[in-house]
């Protein structure tokens, strides 16, 4: 395991997240010594769910509005339908996102949460998993699509679902411990 200790983390996550997919990675890094805030679009407490169920409520550590990408050294993009949905329609998350890739920091997303990658213009060139129903998209944006329970590609690591979690949390702890890897280039 790569040293993670030191390490600022944050969590981007808004009401509709998939329960499992913020609390066992966010549980991993601490576990390994990283320091996790979870960021959302609102102050109080956004509402988990375990698929179609609601599940428990997290409390917000902080608001976008609140913090700056450059303070964190990599980025968690859980999923769940709606949670990612309404990230990615939000300039300022989008924008959050959009660093963390340009600056060539780890991103982990999960099942849903390349959805938010796409906006953000992160995946072309890039191999990546996700839930299923997101290969289309992720295709569309100019990603390799593969059905493996996780996938590393520069500063992406990306994971289909919860039952994937061991494997999420051991590649995004390695990644996360290595830091910066080549800024994403854009074409010109």
């Amino acid at each position: 395991m790569t040293d993670i200790k030191n390490k600022r983390i944050a969590v981007l996550a808004t009401d509709g997240f998939e329960q499992v997919e913020l609390t066992e990675p966010v549980k991993a890094l601490r576990a390994e010594g990283a320091t996790v805030t979870i960021v959302s679009l609102k102050s109080g407490e956004i509402q988990g769910m375990n698929h179609h169920e609601k599940a428990d409520r997290t409390k917000v550590d902080k608001t976008l509005a609140e913090v700056k990408a450059q303070d964190f050294d990599g980025l968690v993009l859980p999923g769940g339908v709606a949670n990612p949905d309404t990230l990615r329609a939000d300039k300022q998350a989008v924008a959050f996102v959009k660093h963390f890739a340009t600056s060539g920091k780890p991103i982990a997303a999960i099942c849903h949460g390349p959805w938010t990658l796409i906006e953000a213009e992160a995946v072309r060139g890039k191999q990546v998993t996700s839930w299923p129903s997101l290969q289309t998209d992720l295709k569309n944006a100019g990603a390799h699509w593969t059905d493996k329970s996780v996938v590393v590609d520069g500063n992406l690591i990306t994971s289909r679902k919860p039952d994937d979690l061991k494997d999420f949390n051991r590649e995004m702890i390695a990644a996360f411990g290595k830091g910066n890897v080549e800024p994403l280039r854009r074409a010109s």
